[in-house]
């Protein structure tokens, strides 16, 4: 990785149903990151996609009468892609594990291992979760209940799971164990948060088993190369689209300039890519990746966001009332990033209407106005003699504005990105009690008080514009507005975040619609 590089992934998705929120939620963590990276100077590069493979994905291929190309195809244009534009992500690449460029590629990882004596042959029998499509222990499932009762279910997904007795192709993952222990001690956050890591830990203390890497009884994916009686076990497939999308295989230039890369993933495959994803890096003599951070389930009535449950909520049930830049906001701040979080649509409309509408938006169009109105839209200057009689309550904000983004930045390489939105709230907060303490409206009826309401509003001018620096990461749509509305020079996705408080502007502020509208009645969608 060169310097000054930040390659960040999602996880690519399954294709065999529509996204829902929980999907999202990964996506703008992830696209949040990047953003405010790239506006740190950093070569930012967002990874996200699609995976296509194995027999979850055949069966439901089968069950709607197309083939499991077509099937995908058509969720992929139809579903994943929307997704991206529905919640405004600015991802750099997407990829498919159907696409030519992974599948290449993952067999010539596939052959390295082999050649190097990582691979071998075995028999293997177990109870596989086509939903998790894993073979799992049996201290990961439960007793079946209601149709199921009397069966073993997998405890993620509530459904059978099948015993499968297979000739197939091991990957020796057993003899990394004490390399991954020595991983995680050596490096405490390379699994993050504490909890996700102690699990992890734990979890390779018990032991590790070889890995079953192949699949002889369908045929949907990537043929094993020295064997096409057999393809690659999804999982192993899929993992693998982290460094093929970054050029492994085919142009190493590039992949040294990307790799390692920072994975955000939910903590129901935290295991995956903590434990078998660096395995398998470290056969192939490739570095591990920079961070792991397994984030928290979004809860619906206490369960976990899932289709098959019937609590998978569409993000455009939520984009069509509130707009994309309230969703990122509200996943972004109401849930403290790593742990689960627990989704209303009571406290959506009310952090809405308080932080959103009346918190941002009613600073944002009042500054506006009263420069419009009291200085004929003329931003106040301040000249050399003017500037000595600021007060402790100008200075104050000036202080803030500079302390919320060095705060901000250090919850962000947290990837705390709750933490630097409370953090940049705070200057929110100072500004709507600044000029609640300051009256401009009343500064502006006594002619002697000109030069203090020049002071006053060219604070709130400058404080306005930091904040849509700090906050374009998150919120681009509205803030873009705002930049556009106090003139801001540039372009607001070329401003540094990390030192918002120094933006430039020109002397003129534009009219600014309001950048939350009132809702003035929510009705909750009935419908999964």
């Amino acid at each position: 990785m060169s310097a000054g590089s930040f390659y960040i992934t999602t996880p690519i998705f399954y294709v065999n149903d529509v996204p829902h929120i929980g999907h999202a939620y990964t996506e703008v963590a992830a696209d949040v990151l990047a953003r405010w990276h790239r506006q740190s100077g950093d070569d930012a590069w967002l990874l996200t996609g699609t995976d296509e493979h194995g027999q979850k994905i055949l069966r439901t291929a089968i069950a709607n009468g197309v083939t499991p190309k077509e099937w995908a195809d058509r969720l992929v244009e139809t579903a994943w892609k929307p997704l991206l534009e529905t919640v405004n992500i600015a991802n750099d690449d997407f990829i498919r594990t159907t696409d030519e460029r992974h599948e290449v590629n993952a067999q010539k990882f596939l052959q390295h291992l082999h050649d190097e004596g990582h691979i071998y042959t075995g028999e293997y029998e177990g109870y596989y979760c086509v939903g998790c499509e894993e073979y799992k222990q049996t201290s990961d499932l439960v007793d079946g209940t209601g149709d199921y009762a009397g069966q073993l279910v997998c405890a993620i997904h509530s459904k059978p799971v099948e015993l499968l007795h297979e000739k197939n192709y091991f990957f020796k993952m057993s003899a990394f164990a004490d390399r991954l222990l020595a991983l995680y001690e050596e490096n405490p956050n390379f699994v993050q948060p504490e909890a996700a890591r102690n699990e992890v830990m734990s979890f390779v203390k018990r032991g590790l088993s070889d890995l079953s890497i192949s699949r002889s009884s369908f045929d949907w994916g990537i043929k094993v190369p020295w064997d096409e009686s057999h393809v690659v076990y999804v999982w192993f497939d899929a993992l693998l689209n982290y460094i093929t999308a970054a050029g492994y295989g085919q142009n190493d230039e590039e992949f040294a300039s990307r790799w390692p890369a920072t994975h955000i993933v939910g903590k129901d495959i935290l295991r995956f890519h903590a434990v078998i994803w660096p395995a398998m890096l470290m056969a192939a003599g490739i570095e591990v990746p920079k961070q792991v951070f397994g984030h928290g389930w979004l809860l619906v009535g206490g369960e976990k966001m899932s289709k098959s449950k019937l609590t998978g909520i569409a993000p455009s049930q939520i984009t069509d009332t509130f707009g994309s830049d309230a969703f990122r906001y509200y996943f972004m701040r109401a849930i403290s990033f790593g742990q689960d979080g627990s989704f209303s649509w009571e406290d959506l409309s009310a952090r809405y209407q308080s932080e959103l509408a009346n918190g941002f938006g009613n600073l944002a169009s009042r500054v506006i106005a009263m420069v419009v109105r009291y200085c004929d839209g003329v931003v106040p200057a301040l000249s050399a003699g003017t500037a000595g009689a600021f007060t402790a309550e100008d200075l104050a904000i000036a202080a803030t504005e500079r302390r919320v983004t060095d705060a901000a930045a250090a919850a962000i390489d947290k990837l705390a990105i709750h933490d630097a939105l409370a953090t940049v709230w705070e200057l929110v907060d100072e500004l709507n009690g600044y000029i609640t303490l300051q009256e401009p409206w009343a500064l502006a009826k006594n002619p002697e008080s000109r030069e203090r309401l020049g002071t006053v509003l060219h604070t709130a001018v400058r404080g306005l514009g930091t904040l849509a620096v700090l906050l374009s990461p998150v919120i681009p749509i509205a803030t873009g507005k705002l930049w556009t509305a106090l003139g801001g020079d540039g372009a607001l996705v070329d401003q540094r975040v990390d030192r918002a408080w120094e933006w430039t502007g020109g002397a003129q502020v534009s009219a600014l619609e309001p950048l939350f509208p009132r809702i003035e009645s929510i009705v909750e969608p009935t419908d999964g």
